[in-house]
């Protein structure tokens, strides 16, 4: 299994945990809700997880740009 964690916002690349067992108590997701599993995490037929989050550009201009917030994608 592998687990792939790319940008919610510009879809970049962030990195990569490749032949990996680890479970998702020692990942933290026990902490998200369903409605937050589920807008983050996708599972790949081959047992791959891909995983939403937010890379230091996009986290920089939501610091810059408290309002940018409201958008599901605020880059152009």
């Amino acid at each position: 299994m592998a687990l792939h964690y790319h940008c919610r916002h510009c879809g970049v690349k962030v990195g990569s945990l490749e032949d990996i067992s680890i479970s998702s108590e020692q990942l933290g997701f026990q902490h998200l809700t369903n409605d937050e599993r589920q807008e983050m995490i996708t599972y790949q037929q081959n047992g791959d997880m891909q995983i939403k989050t937010i890379c230091e550009d996009c986290q920089e201009a939501l610091n810059r740009n408290p309002e940018f917030h409201q958008y599901e994608s605020f880059i152009q």
